[in-house]
């Protein structure tokens, strides 16, 4: 197995689920920020797992001057004689359609552009497009339809996300043979993927995510083989994951979830065991068993999101072997049996997510290795026995084990001074509650209501000036209120 092959995208920001343990708000969007700006879109709640990182109140980039500085980069178009203008005419007749096609244009972008085609747009704010290669007109409030893309025979890159585009996806995306990247996530495009993108045989990047899509994934997207970021979450995709799939053996980003998929974990996959680093099938209707050998087969994954799903079973041991791991999902499903001791073989962990299933017996004790770990969520299980020691876990920031039967004296956590949420209730922990809780100053969420606790509350926890929930609530704890 050659794990070295990918090193070279190992830079690549993971951009991903960010579900709030304890909340239990398992429907998390993997990857959508992968493809989507971060904006939410327009009249829909968006989810709070691809929202996490947004910021809906920057002010938006004036689309005309960005696109003018990408022409001016790439065309050299500042230094184009106005006097004879070559041939643009493709272009510009693009552009007309567009704009003609917009129903809304709050920012008023097109409203001083002289459209005429053979006007030499010199004075206007779009410059002179001479053999477009990127159009990026993201993140503004452009509402209308597609027009037919045949015009822009040159174009390269593609960038129509974040606005408020509806109807369907023309076929004629397909006369642009030269499109190496498509980004239309975060929009309201509705109908099928059109079967005629697999025909597009130069592109690596088709961003779908965030839109109304319907359909199934059509298999001849396996004929991209130059493909290497696929997303198309949070549509309503039905149907099964095709097999051809397997044949993006460039594939190193595939987004999926959020739709209703189902069949069973996708095999196919294991044909780019070299390549696939960022997988999300979250949030889909997928079923069975995990493929036993998944961890071997595809050694390179930085990111599985799994969760939201009805997988049964048990997490295969052989997923220790997956060593690139940083973030591991798996919430939400049917799994059952214990969480083996090769966990603690993922030490780059930040995120482990295996809330919401049917795990029994005690947590390993290599759990305590994983030091680089933010966010671990158990809730909601059958976990029982103490818990082992955490005080290496000292980047931890949120740590959810409520809704479980663990038992013994709380432990100490006085280490782990990033912990801003902790919530440890519902179980059977008794003892005291340990003073030390008190050197967690960055805690704004404590939760050990419905344990055993017993005694008084100490006097140090109203140094926790940052607390904004505290529930205590079900123990048996005594002595005055100060």
């Amino acid at each position: 197995m050659q794990a070295h092959s990918c090193t070279a995208a190992r830079t690549h920001t993971l951009y991903v689920l960010r579900a709030r343990p304890g909340r239990l708000c398992a429907s998390g969007q993997a990857g959508l920020g992968i493809f989507a700006s971060g904006f939410a879109k327009p009249g829909r709640n968006p989810d709070p797992v691809a929202m996490a990182s947004a910021h809906p109140n920057r002010p938006r980039p004036p689309a005309m001057l960005l696109l003018l500085a990408l022409l001016q980069f790439s065309l050299g178009a500042s230094k184009i004689n106005c006097a004879t203008p070559p041939d643009n005419s493709t272009d510009v007749l693009w552009l007309q359609a567009f704009k003609h096609g917009i129903t809304s244009d709050p920012s008023g972008w097109f409203s001083s552009w002289n459209s005429s085609a053979n006007h030499c747009m010199c004075s206007s704010s779009i410059g002179n497009l001479t053999f477009l290669r990127t159009l990026n007109l993201s993140k503004n409030s452009f509402s209308g339809r597609l027009p037919p893309l045949n015009h822009l025979q040159k174009i390269q890159v593609l960038d129509l996300s974040s606005n408020r585009l509806h109807d369907s996806i023309p076929d004629a995306i397909t006369n642009c043979s030269s499109l190496r990247k498509i980004r239309l996530t975060t929009n309201f495009l509705a109908g099928e993927i059109p079967p005629k993108v697999g025909l597009l045989s130069n592109l690596i990047l088709l961003g779908l995510s965030d839109n109304d899509l319907t359909g199934t994934i059509p298999p001849i997207l396996g004929n991209i083989t130059s493909m290497q970021r696929l997303g198309v979450s949070y549509n309503n995709l039905t149907g099964r994951i095709p097999d051809e799939l397997g044949k993006l053996t460039n594939m190193w980003r595939l987004l999926l979830g959020g739709n209703s998929l189902s069949g069973g974990f996708p095999r196919c996959l294991f044909n780019l065991s070299n390549s696939l680093q960022i997988l999300g099938l979250e949030s889909n209707m997928l079923s069975k068993e995990l493929p036993p050998n998944m961890g071997d087969d595809l050694p390179n994954l930085q990111m599985l999101s799994l969760h939201d799903n009805m997988f049964e079973g048990q997490i295969p041991a052989s997923l220790g072997n997956a060593t690139w791991l940083e973030e591991f999902a798996l919430g939400n499903n049917n799994l059952t049996g214990t969480v083996g001791e090769w966990i603690g073989k993922l030490t780059q962990l930040r995120v482990l997510f295996l809330y919401a299933n049917s795990f029994i017996g005690p947590l390993p004790s290599s759990l305590g290795q994983l030091a680089q770990l933010e966010e671990l969520n158990l809730g909601n299980n059958n976990l029982t026995g103490p818990i082992p020691p955490l005080g290496q876990l000292t980047q931890l920031e949120e740590l959810s084990l409520a809704n479980n039967k663990f038992e013994g004296p709380i432990p100490l956590l006085d280490q782990l001074t990033q912990l801003t949420y902790l919530n440890l209730g519902n179980n059977k922990f008794g003892g005291s509650i340990p003073p030390t809780l008190g050197n967690l100053q960055q805690l704004s969420y404590l939760d050990l209501s419905q344990n055993n606790l017993e005694g008084n509350i100490p006097i140090q926890l109203s140094s926790l000036t940052s607390l904004y929930k505290l529930n205590l609530s079900s123990n048996k704890l005594t002595g005055k209120i100060s």
